[in-house]
């Protein structure tokens, strides 16, 4: 059946990828390619997916659950399968990095694009999730924090995500790392100036014209020795950017809840026991997208992993709670008394 999947993969990397892509030179060898095309609005969410390491997985596991959201937002969606700079060229950096020049591109490319929602590839989006650029401030950069404003306290996230781990997944894992680094020596560690808060950046958005040309500058600022830091992201640089230049808007957590946060937080059974267990697992990531809106699966260890191993809303019946939730909220209700109600079985 796996292998089945990965054909129908196949079928569709062919056949509904467009490139789209002006030939502008800027040191670039990028192809942009239009899995939805873009509404009225011009808004996109866009993607880089480099080798089939990347694109199989997107593709299989978490390729349906952006179309239904770009498709009720009247989105588009965007993917960059290849370098946007040529790996010859001075101006190369990994994938990581190369987040930053994808306003550029779009601003270069045919397809008209106004705003858009740079994600990383290991996110689930939830069918009940709202659009993500109704009500921002376009003149802004959108970033969620990984620190403040959380369903529960950040340090005690940690200590129970290390303690699971060290518990379940393997005794050598430290109980006291780098995980609880403190914003002061985040930024200081990197020569930087310490900012107010971090954010993951698996999501951010920006308006392409106003922010496109200064990611990209700033992108080009660096020479290739910066990826010997931080392990070659470019997460705490983003973060030092958009807030240094007081450019940045905060958005909720539920834009990008973190997996490692819920599972520690709500599902730490998944740990242990039924760490295979495979239905157990899709409900809990289905029941976290009931919550929150984007679900993202950050980081190298186990749990960053489970969504390639189930696909979430891949029948009718996984999504009719959703639709049916979201009919009941739009449906008006007044509070008038009933009398006291019991389960009839009881």
């Amino acid at each position: 059946m796996v292998e089945d999947v990965a054909l129908d993969i196949s079928s569709i990397t062919l056949n509904l990828f467009k490139p789209l892509f002006s030939g502008v030179d800027f040191g670039s060898r990028c192809v942009l390619k239009v899995l939805v095309q873009p509404g009225k609005s011009g808004n996109v969410l866009a993607t880089i997916a480099i080798g089939d390491a990347y694109l199989e997985p997107f593709m299989k596991y978490a390729f349906h659950t952006w179309e239904m959201y770009c498709k009720r937002h009247d989105l588009g969606l965007i993917l960059f399968d290849d370098h946007l700079v040529d790996q010859a060229h001075p101006d190369w950096k990994n994938p990581y990095w190369q987040k930053f020049l994808i306003g550029e591109a779009l601003n270069n490319a045919i397809v008209k694009v106004n705003n858009v929602c740079c994600l990383d590839t290991d996110i689930l989006i939830s069918p009940l999730a709202p659009n993500i650029f109704v009500g921002r401030n376009e003149t802004k950069v959108g970033l969620i924090s990984k620190r403040k404003n959380l369903p529960q306290e950040h340090h005690q996230l940690l200590r129970r995500m290390a303690f699971m781990r060290n518990r379940y997944y393997d005794k050598a894992y430290p109980l006291d790392s780098s995980l609880f680094i403190s914003l002061s020596d985040l930024y200081t560690e990197a020569g930087l100036d310490v900012q107010p808060d971090d954010a993951c950046s698996g999501v951010f958005v920006y308006n392409c014209l106003t922010h496109g040309p200064l990611l990209a500058d700033y992108y080009r600022s660096f020479g290739q020795e910066i990826m010997a830091q931080d392990g070659g992201g470019e997460q705490r640089f983003l973060n030092h950017f958009v807030q240094s230049q007081n450019l940045v808007e905060w958005l909720d957590y539920k834009f990008q809840a973190l997996w490692t946060y819920e599972i520690a937080s709500k599902y730490p059974f998944l740990y242990g026991e039924h760490r295979n267990n495979l239905n157990l697992i899709k409900s809990c990531i289905e029941a976290s997208l009931f919550t929150n809106y984007f679900l993202h699966f950050a980081g190298s260890w186990h749990e960053g992993k489970m969504w390639e191993q189930v696909r979430v809303f891949d029948t009718p019946e996984s999504l009719s709670m959703f639709s049916d939730f979201a009919d009941y909220l739009n449906m008006p209700v007044f509070g008038k008394p009933l009398g006291q109600i019991k389960p009839k079985d009881l």
